[in-house]
């Protein structure tokens, strides 16, 4: 089987995100789409962060109509920060008989050299790549493929902001994550 890996924050997870996800799974030859909630990412403030249980129940809650994604905590019980090779080691291990391949945008993709054994990553490693406004791969790597899927201009830094302000933001997030955040402290109090 050939699991594509969504890795993020998610923070919170918002239809972008699905968007994207769906549209690798169903127009690639993805069979699933993990998303792979990262308790905290080594290029990220941690303060900014919600509580990463809430953040992978609001993966479990966005993701439960659709059959082909999957979401994954493996990186809770990793040392943090946590690092793409570190977790494609574990999960290697674990499901030795899966073929694993990243998904990311074009920003991430530009940035790739500041991550941890970015040599062995795109020596060992698929990667499809979706375009990010602004950002267009300045070189070629051999195991990345660029997949046109929607342009999505949604961020989550955006929606938390957003929260804050009591703006309604309903239309940008997964019902059920909206029900989930509706009334709760999680932004509102980072």
């Amino acid at each position: 089987m050939k699991i594509g890996l969504y890795f993020g924050s998610f923070n919170p997870i918002h239809v972008g995100h699905l968007i994207i996800a769906n549209h690798f799974q169903q127009f690639t030859d993805l069979d699933q789409v993990w998303f792979v909630v990262s308790p905290q990412n080594p290029l990220k403030k941690k303060s900014s962060l919600a509580n990463e249980y809430d953040r992978l129940e609001m993966v479990e809650l966005a993701i439960n109509d659709y059959p082909n994604l999957r979401v994954s905590n493996i990186e809770f019980s990793l040392p943090k920060p946590s690092y793409t090779i570190d977790t494609l080691i574990h999960l290697k291990e674990k499901y030795a008989d899966y073929e694993f391949a990243l998904i990311m945008g074009s920003d991430n993709l530009e940035g790739i050299s500041k991550w941890k054994n970015a040599d062995i990553l795109l020596r060992d490693y698929n990667f499809y790549v979706y375009p990010r406004p602004g950002y267009l791969p300045k070189e070629e790597f051999n195991n990345v493929t660029i997949v046109e899927a929607p342009l999505m201009e949604i961020s989550s830094t955006f929606i938390r902001s957003a929260i804050k302000e009591n703006k309604n933001i309903k239309p940008m997030l997964p019902p059920k994550v909206w029900e989930y955040l509706d009334g709760s402290n999680v932004y509102r109090s980072l």
